[in-house]
């Protein structure tokens, strides 16, 4: 959504089509500028009108919750790679609304081309949103995109495997393919507000691990300039200037906001008292350096800091 008004101000005013599989939110899209078109990753045959749909695609539907293979980005290759039935032969489309909820939409732009019958070719351009955490524990080390990935839960181990797919369709279709490797994202409505009203403990100092941050219009704005500035089959780290340690950074929105600092407890209580997600937040500590999302992108961000973004919200 916050992509939405970035992709309609683009040189051409492309058509923005928004696939997704909440009927409900139809309305919303629209209102919004998107086309919105029904259909479900977990369900091949909803896809099928995708083929030939759009030159551009911004892919940000996260992977299933199981196994170490994404399946879903799976099924959106094998659609846009499809070659487009022709109606004059009398071919039947099959939509299937979706049935499944909990997974996230995403957007596919650009205007529609009826004569179109692959994706396919250089002019396509494809961005991907992962996650930095393919990296796995870099024990607080700075980092840039040559650093090997190296997963260590099921979570990050598919998104390694939605990035070597798409890198793979890259390189044998010749699709300009961008991935984004985005830290932890924060906005207004998207601070832990709630953790640090409950008193969740954080890591002592001697424990605890250095956390990477994007304010969620800067990543919407960083995903949009990857679609016409990404280098073929280029990684890009979606991160700002931040370098705090995640206790610290609890402690800025909790200062900011005039709520009581959270406890501190050490590793060993950690893994004794907190949730086994909570827990593996807490196993990665790496800085990431983005060097290469302003010389390549040439992107200036809007907020610089998680402490400038407090700063100017203070002040609103």
């Amino acid at each position: 959504m916050r992509a939405l008004p970035l992709l309609h101000a683009r040189a051409g005013a492309p058509r923005v089509i928004a696939l997704t599989h909440h009927p409900e939110r139809a309305g919303e899209l629209r209102a919004a500028g998107a086309t919105p078109v029904s259909g479900d990753l977990d369900a091949r045959r909803s896809l099928e009108r995708l083929a030939g749909l759009a030159r551009n695609v911004l892919h940000l539907a996260p992977p299933q919750r199981d196994g170490d293979a994404d399946r879903r980005t799976r099924a959106l290759l094998a659609a846009l790679r499809r070659p487009r039935r022709s109606a004059a032969r009398g071919a039947r489309s099959h939509w299937l609304h979706p049935d499944r909820a909990g997974k996230s939409s995403f957007i596919v732009p650009d205007r529609l081309r009826a004569a179109t019958k692959r994706l396919s070719g250089p002019r396509t351009r494809f961005v991907y949103a992962s996650t930095s955490g393919v990296y796995g524990d870099c024990a607080g080390a700075w980092i840039d995109e040559t650093r090997p990935a190296r997963p260590e839960n099921e979570r990050a181990r598919r998104r390694v495997s939605a990035e070597r797919q798409l890198r793979e369709a890259g390189v044998g279709s010749g699709w300009r393919v961008s991935i984004a490797r985005i830290p932890g994202i924060y906005a207004a409505n998207r601070l832990p507000l709630a953790r640090i009203e409950k008193g969740m403990p954080a890591l002592v100092e001697s424990d605890d691990v250095y956390t990477n941050h994007v304010h969620a219009d800067d990543l919407a704005a960083i995903l949009v300039r990857a679609l016409s500035r990404g280098r073929p089959q280029r990684v890009i780290n979606a991160s700002d200037d931040t370098d705090l340690r995640m206790a610290e950074y609890f402690d800025r929105v909790a200062d900011a906001y005039g709520l009581p600092r959270v406890p501190r407890i050490s590793r060993r209580d950690a893994e004794a008292t907190l949730e086994p997600v909570t827990l593996s937040f807490m196993r990665e500590s790496r800085r990431l350096s983005n060097a290469r999302l302003k010389r390549e992108l040439g992107y200036a961000l809007r907020h610089p800091t998680v402490d400038d973004f407090l700063r100017a919200n203070a002040r609103r």
